[in-house]
């Protein structure tokens, strides 16, 4: 699939895989196994962890909403997890932390999940939506995913430097041996509106718990398959400015394999104008 096609895959709002049996069924008899030289990693891909609420090990808790409790009982408490980070915690500087606490102090109206802006790399990877990866033959890489139609090209070519910051950032792709690795540089916000109104400089949140990186960052990812329907997923992410050394994440992905396996709409700003415009919205 040419990066044309690929991108209007991406244009309609979601992309779809076709609807067969044989796809989910009966993969590895109908899907080739390369590409050209590359290993074929063309599905719909999710994880199956607690990162997108804290990649450190975490226990199970509360709503973070104070009337949280009394709303919704157990419905939006956090799940525990054992943690996606080699050596169990990020490395921030000791200067890192005042903004670190800030981001935990408003944990959902600075969160940008939580206002439908787009989520950064490699957050996009374990949010709790599937993704789709659109692979050609020699040509540049999709990745379509679900939450909030949000998509980016991986540049297969040499490592470059972006022309500007933007939410998702810019990624350069290689293949080395059987392994995508991907770089992924210049993801910066800018000024974000907060509800109310107040504008403050964004960062990008890496999960729910506030932690995250700068415009800084090196993000460079790895994805390795495990057979036709695991990949192992590595993102290291080196950002000297807050942390004191480069420290990688690593989980599974696994493919959808129901026959109809596809994206489905989850276009949520509709679901965050309330909080993001309540104050302006007559009732």
């Amino acid at each position: 699939m040419s990066l044309m096609a690929a991108s209007a895959l991406a244009f309609t709002g979601f992309a779809t895989v076709p609807a067969t049996p044989a796809l989910a069924e009966h993969h590895e008899a109908s899907a080739p196994a390369r590409i050209g030289d590359a290993p074929n990693i063309n599905g719909v891909w999710q994880v199956m962890n607690s990162a997108n609420w804290n990649l450190e090990p975490h226990s199970a808790g509360p709503n973070p909403l104070p009337e949280g409790d009394t709303l919704l009982g157990a419905i939006g408490a956090i799940p525990a997890g054992l943690g996606v980070i080699e050596g169990g915690e990020i490395p921030y500087k000791p200067e890192a932390l005042e903004r670190l606490n800030q981001n935990r102090e408003n944990v959902i109206s600075w969160d940008p999940e939580a206002a439908c802006y787009l989520p950064g790399i490699p957050r996009a990877t374990y949010m709790p939506h599937p993704f789709q990866i659109i692979q050609g033959d020699g040509d540049d890489i999709l990745i379509a995913y679900e939450y909030a139609s949000a998509n980016r090209v991986i540049h297969m070519e040499e490592v470059g430097i972006p022309p500007i910051d933007t939410w998702m950032g810019t990624s350069y792709g290689q293949w080395e041996g059987d392994t995508l690795v991907v770089t992924t540089l210049a993801q910066g916000p800018g000024l974000v509106k907060l509800p109310g109104g107040e504008m403050i400089d964004g960062v990008t949140w890496l999960d729910r718990t506030g932690n995250y990186l700068t415009n800084h960052a090196t993000v460079t990812e790895r994805f390795t398959p495990m057979g036709p329907n695991h990949i192992e997923y590595e993102a290291t992410i080196d950002d000297p400015t807050i942390y004191t050394r480069p420290w990688t994440i690593k989980m599974p992905l696994y493919r959808h394999m129901e026959e109809n396996a596809q994206l489905l709409e989850f276009k949520c700003v509709p679901f965050s104008e309330h909080l993001l415009y309540g104050d302006l919205i007559e009732e």
